[in-house]
């Protein structure tokens, strides 16, 4: 628990750092907001002057941070240059997509990641441990923009089982929205799968020479039992803990997959933001994510305790 009260205590100034990183490397961008956002008449320097002001573009970049800071302390993420709309209604609108994407991804990377990884240790040195491994690697080592393109191809284009790409809120269709996050949700999931898979292989590995479970051996159990109630139970301690750091992951990774799938979340909101030097929108959309980051490092830590009784002290 005191653990627990410590990483609360150190949220705070967590967080101010991370506002101070994401403001200070946003001004090491190239190129010129004022001149983007006058566009034809970019020439005109009463016209850049201008827009230099409303944007407190010309004041010392410590009063710029702190007008900036003091909105983000009252929930003002501020006001997007280029589409004139608050920062706060677009993280509304793009984050449930980015959280769709993550969570499904999250499923898909339990669902091969856990049984590979337990297929793997009980089957240790034989041709199915080799084939778990060498799915672990291709995972790790496969861009996630080539295999997106590559599912494109075949399972949309020679298929036509799924289509290629767009988004539809779970709202309007639950079922074509299911159809059109599989696919970006299986090729964010791929290499966290990989990840888990390595950590269950080598937590299982050392759960099965534990002295509980030749216990449980001697005493006849049926070996499904002993590994799943035994081994797996005890094995799953620090993946609970890693698997709240990798979603933090997928939410923060989700930028090349939502471009090759035009997927309308927080990684093309973001890529069109630093396109268009929208600095509020990249400020916003950061700060959140590293919030979101944060706050899952604080849940793994509250997982581990809970999963862990000997760390419940108080």
């Amino acid at each position: 628990m005191n653990r627990l009260r410590g990483r609360l205590l150190q949220l705070i100034p967590t967080l101010l750092l991370v506002s101070i990183l994401v403001f200070g490397l946003q001004q090491l961008m190239p190129g010129d907001p004022a001149l983007v956002l006058a566009g034809e008449e970019g020439a005109n320097p009463q016209v850049l002057a201008q827009i230099r002001a409303e944007l407190w573009l010309d004041r010392p970049l410590p009063v710029q941070y702190v007008h900036w800071l003091g909105g983000l302390v009252h929930g003002d993420l501020g006001f997007s240059w280029r589409i004139r709309q608050p920062v706060a209604s677009l993280v509304r609108e793009k984050l449930p997509v980015t959280l769709q994407l993550g969570c499904m991804a999250f499923i898909f990377a339990l669902a091969i990641g856990v049984p590979a990884g337990v297929l793997s240790a009980v089957k240790r040195g034989t041709w199915w441990d080799h084939a778990a491994n060498l799915i672990g690697l291709g995972g790790l080592s496969t861009p996630n923009f080539w295999l997106g393109i590559m599912l494109i191809l075949l399972v949309s284009v020679k298929l036509g089982w799924l289509p290629p790409s767009g988004y539809v809120p779970l709202t309007e269709d639950f079922w074509q929205s299911i159809a059109t996050t599989i696919m970006p949700a299986f090729v964010l999931g791929n290499a966290t799968a990989a990840v888990l898979m390595r950590h269950v292989r080598s937590a299982m590995l050392t759960a099965m020479d534990q002295d509980y479970v030749r216990t449980a051996r001697a005493k006849g159990l049926r070996e499904v039992r002993v590994v799943i109630r035994h081994a797996l139970r005890n094995a799953l301690v620090p993946v609970v803990t890693l698997g709240a750091l990798e979603l933090g992951t997928l939410f923060s990774g989700a930028v090349l997959t939502e471009q090759v799938f035009s997927i309308p979340g927080f990684g093309k909101l973001v890529v069109d933001a630093v396109f268009n030097r929208d600095y509020p929108v990249v400020q916003g959309v950061v700060m959140v994510t590293a919030t979101l980051y944060i706050l899952l490092n604080l849940l793994a830590d509250i997982l581990y305790v809970l999963v862990n009784p000997r760390l419940r002290v108080a």
